[in-house]
């Protein structure tokens, strides 16, 4: 008899056939004396859609809502049946006597692999392969352990509520608020508080008002002091005389230290990174979005086996993993980290409770290296950046603290107090690893005070020594309002507020990009005109992050066995109910943000600019009118020949032409004659689009079904 081994990507289940020794390759699995090993391509099952339940459904109709099916039906989905076929055919082979699932060590996971379970109807014994590495080494070892399925039956339970609360609150709202309001308005349990958060912070920095503040600086000879208001302790000061009065007051004067205070401090190694940490750090280092590093991170797990399981909360280590440190930091000593890691290897590792603790561990360690050697030029610049920071980090764990003697004095000139700091490095510790000499705590992202220099050296002093101001100056500033969110702030935010997981948080950035509720300008995320009015039309609770938060908290409760699977779910129908009533009645009208100048030539109405697959084009605001055009001056691969920048397209009296915005050159299209009216003017539009376009641009398949809904609306 032979064991099913069932995985979630056709690499993935390579590898694994290639560890098993199952050489025999067949159009939709690998076999070999013990083994057959097949693959689904993520999910090859989902939950029905609504019109499954009821054709009726085909249209949204406000009236219609809540959809709310007493038991939720799984389908197959279309577009990797065939893949689901193959699967369901070789479980009733009779020699296949029991199924491993091998799919990704998490919830979504072990929701793949259940579902499909389920509608093949496996009633025969099943394993779990949980490991938290793709090398050949971690594979043999998770096969000799293979834990009972059933031990993860609160896992896939938590899946599913997860699974189905989406769908209830996401499909349900987004309905309710598409139809009331007639535009395609996306919103779910975790991206709309999400939003809101944002949308609070663009309102905070539209209220602030700057106020100009001065700082009063005395340079004292060698080193700089800073005055410091003697009750509050603050280096500001908001009245521009009384500034003029101190300047004066000190400049030329004479003094004495007061204070002199040395304390040696220390900041200790950073803590390994889990999945937030790490899109953090690489959007502040590398400008990566938080769906490029989850990307990046999948292939140095997957493909090239270099680091451990990526979509973990976890920064500590287990005590099991003590014995492979040593291994893993030989393994990764090539290329210009051999040297760095020389001098760990040459000695016995310090392992402290920082690194190595079982309590802050749930499903999976840390991401750190596997140890596999591998020649560095095979990876690509970016594969190459994040292996970096992950090796570093890594090699940090056992490096000693940063030590560093700082100094402060209390000074003492006309009545007045100055301060002056200064910090020396005894010990670089940890930051030889990345050959850095500031004193930034990469855990608290603490910051020397802006307003002294802690960097300044010191020149020996004691109590009572004489100093004199050679020069007052008084530094003019203004409060800054608070920053916009860029992705790493926005993750430490999702991340605070405990909204979606490690391995939902960039598909939910992505999410409200691709719907157009918000942008990116630069490294800053913005909310757009659409984003800011679909969440005064949200419900208050939907757009609190304490709502999500108490939810994601269950699942996990869930998970781990102390919540109720039945309870959960039927709060979340009872809320379903809530928000949808909220929605029908309201008042609140809806302006599209997007309408253009420009009329419909068919009805008259505004146009409004969309954003689509191939780029921007104008559809009617007429929800009766269908008329849709591609916009002019779409942006092509087609360079200038100038400055060699993209050049726009454009339809002009003698035919199409590009121009170059940045340097305003124009060149003619060389085509053949596009006659035939509007239609083939368009279809020659999009063969242009395509030929000079990277096709970069991807469409948002929720988008595009609420489209394709408000269209069905118009031709009815």
């Amino acid at each position: 008899m032979k064991i099913l081994v069932l995985t979630e990507k056709p690499s993935v289940a390579k590898e694994i056939a290639r560890v098993l020794g199952c050489n025999q390759k067949q159009k939709h699995h690998y076999e070999g004396a013990k083994y057959v090993v097949t693959w689904a391509l993520g999910h090859l099952v989902t939950l029905a859609e609504p019109e499954d339940y009821d054709t009726k459904y085909k249209t949204w109709n406000l009236e219609d809502l809540p959809i709310l099916p007493e038991r939720m039906k799984l389908k197959v989905m279309k577009e990797t049946s065939q893949q689901y076929r193959a699967i369901e055919h070789l479980s009733k082979r009779g020699d296949l006597a029991e199924l491993v699932i091998a799919t990704d060590a998490g919830r979504e996971g072990e929701l793949v692999a259940r579902w499909i379970m389920e509608l093949i109807r496996w009633k025969k014994p099943f394993k779990r392969l949980w490991i938290s590495s793709q090398t050949d080494q971690a594979i043999r070892e998770g096969f000799a352990q293979l834990k009972p399925g059933t031990d993860y039956n609160r896992l896939y339970q938590a899946a599913v509520c997860r699974s189905e609360a989406d769908w209830l609150i996401g499909l349900n709202v987004t309905r309710a608020l598409t139809s009331k309001f007639g535009a395609s308005l996306s919103a779910g349990r975790v991206q709309t508080p999400t939003l809101a958060m944002m949308i609070n912070r663009e309102a905070e920095i539209r209220d602030f008002r700057s106020v100009d503040y001065w700082l009063i600086e005395a340079e004292l000879g060698a080193f700089r002091a800073i005055w410091r208001d003697p009750k509050t302790g603050d280096t500001r000061i908001f009245d521009r005389e009384r500034a003029d009065a101190l300047k004066a007051k000190l400049q030329g004067q004479s003094g004495k230290i007061l204070q002199v205070s040395q304390t040696e401090k220390q900041i200790p190694h950073p803590l390994a990174y889990d999945l937030t940490e790490l899109q953090r750090d690489a959007n502040r280092k590398f400008g990566f979005s938080a769906k490029q590093t989850s990307n990046v991170l999948q292939r140095l797990y997957e493909q090239y086996k270099l680091v451990t399981y990526p979509r973990t909360d976890s920064r500590h280590l287990t005590s099991d993993m003590v014995p492979t440190l040593l291994g893993r930091l030989k393994g990764a000593a090539i290329g210009p980290y051999a040297a760095l890691a020389a001098p760990f290897i040459r000695k016995p590792l310090t392992i402290t409770k920082r690194i190595v603790d079982d309590s802050k561990v749930s499903d999976h360690h840390a991401i750190i290296p596997t140890g596999e050697a591998i020649s560095l030029a095979t990876l690509s610049a970016d594969e190459r950046r994040l292996y970096d920071l992950i090796l570093r980090r890594f090699l940090a764990l056992f490096s000693g603290p940063c030590r560093y003697d700082e100094t402060k004095l209390t000074i003492e000139v006309a009545g007045e107090k100055l301060y002056a700091s200064g910090k020396v490095v005894k010990q670089a510790g940890w930051k030889d690893v990345y050959g850095a000499t500031d004193f930034t705590d990469p855990d608290r992202e603490e910051t020397a005070d802006a307003d002294e220099d802690p960097s300044q050296l010191l020149p020996q002093a004691k109590e009572r020594d004489a100093v004199t101001v050679k020069n007052a100056r008084q530094l003019s500033r203004q409060t800054k309002p608070p920053a916009r969110y860029n992705e790493a702030s926005l993750l430490s935010q999702m991340e605070k507020y405990g909204l979606g997981t490690p391995a939902t948080r960039a598909d939910i950035i992505e999410k409200l990009v691709s719907s157009d509720t918000i942008e990116r300008q630069g490294s800053h995320l913005v909310p757009t005109g659409k984003g800011t009015q679909l969440i005064e039309l949200a419900s208050e609770e939907l757009r609190s992050p304490e709502l999500t938060a108490r939810w994601e908290s269950e699942l996990e409760r869930i998970s781990k066995g102390k919540g109720s699977m039945e309870q959960f779910l039927s709060g979340i129908r009872k809320k379903t109910v809530e928000l949808v009533e909220e929605v029908k009645k309201s008042s609140a009208a809806y302006k599209p943000h997007n309408l253009t100048g420009s009329k419909c030539p068919d009805c008259g109405e505004f146009l409004q600019e969309v954003k689509g697959k191939r780029g921007k084009y104008f559809v009617c605001s007429s929800r009766e009118c269908s008329y849709k055009r591609e916009a002019d001056g779409q942006l092509t691969n087609h360079r200038c020949p100038q400055c060699h920048k993209k050049m726009e397209i454009h339809t002009g009296k003698a035919g199409k032409y590009f121009q170059c915005r940045p340097c305003n050159f124009v060149e003619k299209v060389d085509s053949e004659s596009t006659g035939g009216g509007r239609r083939a003017s368009a279809k020659a539009n999009r063969q242009l689009i395509e030929q000079f376009s990277d096709q970069s641009q991807l469409g948002n398949s929720l988008a595009d079904k609420l489209m394709a809904a408000l269209q069905q609306q118009k031709d009815e």
